[in-house]
């Protein structure tokens, strides 16, 4: 019951975040989270910067993933909707049995010009720390909303 108070928290932390113009970018990443096999994340992107980001997922399965990364943008081609990226934050996993690591993260994203939409696919090696010790490698594909 706490695990499901917290999530529900951060999903209305988010929505409020969205609502106030915080959040650049929301959607979707399919792919694990951590040790949660739900396969499917809400998805968020909050600037820093022009080159730097937030870039957090809250995923709901056996428990609850949270991720929240510090991501740097490249823009190898000026002026094209190509961006890649990097980055690194810690990771959460809230279920028995509890999970704390840090993340890092490649990935590479379209942004249309026509539409409000970005489609990105990232690599996500995790080394989890607490409770147990292990590497956990992670592949996703992220389509989210972007707010203009």
């Amino acid at each position: 019951m706490k695990t499901l108070r917290i999530a529900l928290a951060m999903a209305v932390l988010s929505l409020a975040a969205v609502h106030n113009g915080q959040a650049q970018e929301l959607g979707i990443r399919f792919g694990d989270a951590l040790a949660n096999k739900s396969s499917v994340a809400i998805d968020g992107v909050f600037a820093l910067g022009k080159f730097s980001r937030i870039h957090a997922d809250v995923a709901f399965g056996n428990g609850v993933a949270v991720e929240a990364l510090w991501d740097f943008l490249y823009r190898p081609i000026p002026d094209s909707p190509v961006n890649w990226y990097v980055g690194v934050g810690p990771a959460l996993y809230l279920s028995s049995p509890f999970a704390l690591g840090a993340s890092g993260e490649v990935g590479v994203e379209y942004r249309f010009k026509e539409v409000p939409i970005a489609i990105g696919l990232d690599y996500r090696p995790t080394f989890v720390l607490i409770e147990t010790t292990a590497f956990v490698n992670s592949f996703g594909l992220n389509v989210r909303y972007v707010f203009r």
